[in-house]
C-alpha cells in the first residue's frame, strides 16, 4: 500500500498561540520504496513520522494508506489499521532484557492478537519470528537475550519486531544514532533491502546523510516544510 500525506498541517499549543510544526507537507512513498528525511532538531521530523504512522491527527490535509483515509476512522478503527499495518521502527530498540530475540518478536505478536487465537496462532508466531529474524541477519541468534548481542544486533531485531506483523508501512526514527559508522551503515543497507524484501512504504528520519544512497528519495525538512534538497 502506497503511504500518501497531502497538505498536512500540524500545530501544537505554545503560550497563548500556536506553534506550527507541520505546515501544508506533502510526500507520497509507493510500496518497495524508502523516502529519508533530513533536517535540523526541531524541524518537525519527529511530529512528521508520528502523523506518518496515526499517532497523531493533524489539524488539515489527508492521510492515507493505500485507499484509506486515517483521519476518517474512529478511534478503535484507526487502533487496528495501526496494528495491522504500520510497523514502527523506534530510535532505541528498548528490547526486554529476560527475552529471546525471538521471543521478543513472539510477544510483540500476542499483543497486536490481543491473545486470540489460542496455540495455533502462536505457534505460527514462533515460526514467523524465526523467519523474520533470518530475514535481517540474526540467523542463529533468535535464542540469545538482548545482552548477548550486539548494538547492531539489538538493532537488527528492532527492526525484526516491526516487520513481524508484516506491515504495509514501515516508519522509522533516526536508526543509527546510537552505532558506530560501520554499524549503521548496515543497518541503512537492511533498511532498504526489508523495504524491497517485505514490499513496505518505508518513511525514514536520520540525520546520517552519509547514508542518503540507500533510499530511492531524499527530502529536507526545515520550520515544518519539505523540500527537495540542494545537492552538490
Amino acid at each position: 500500500m502506497t503511504l500518501e500525506l497531502s497538505d498536512v498541517t500540524l500545530t501544537y499549543p505554545d503560550g497563548d498561540g500556536r506553534i506550527t510544526a507541520l505546515d501544508r507537507v506533502s510526500v507520497r512513498v509507493a510500496p518497495g520504496e524508502s523516502a529519508a528525511v533530513v533536517g535540523p532538531s526541531g524541524s518537525g521530523k519527529s511530529s512528521l513520522l508520528a502523523v506518518a504512522a496515526a499517532l497523531i491527527r493533524p489539524d488539515a490535509g489527508t492521510v492515507r494508506i493505500g485507499g484509506t483515509d486515517t483521519l476518517g476512522l474512529r478511534p478503535r478503527e484507526l487502533s487496528e489499521l495501526r496494528l495491522r499495518e504500520i510497523g514502527i521502527v523506534f530510535q532505541q530498540p528498548n528490547l526486554v532484557a529476560s527475552l529471546t530475540a525471538a521471543e521478543q518478536l513472539v510477544v510483540t505478536e500476542h499483543m497486536r492478537a490481543r491473545g486470540r487465537g489460542g496455540r495455533a496462532r502462536m505457534r505460527a508466531a514462533r515460526e514467523r519470528a524465526m523467519e523474520t529474524l533470518a530475514a535481517v541477519g540474526l540467523a542463529g541468534k533468535e535464542h540469545r537475550h538482548p545482552h548477548r548481542l550486539s548494538g547492531g544486533e539489538r538493532q537488527r531485531v528492532n527492526i525484526a519486531r516491526a516487520l513481524m506483523g508484516r506491515p504495509s508501512v514501515l516508519v522509522v526514527d533516526e536508526p543509527t544514532a546510537a552505532l558506530d559508522h560501520e554499524r549503521g551503515e548496515r543497518i541503512m543497507e537492511l533498511v532498504a533491502d526489508a523495504t524491497r524484501t517485505f514490499d513496505v512504504a518505508t518513511l525514514l528520519v536520520t540525520h546520517d546523510t552519509e547514508y542518503l544512497g540507500y533510499a530511492a528519495s531524499v527530502l529536507e525538512m526545515r520550520d515544518g516544510r519539505l523540500r527537495i534538497p540542494d545537492r552538490a
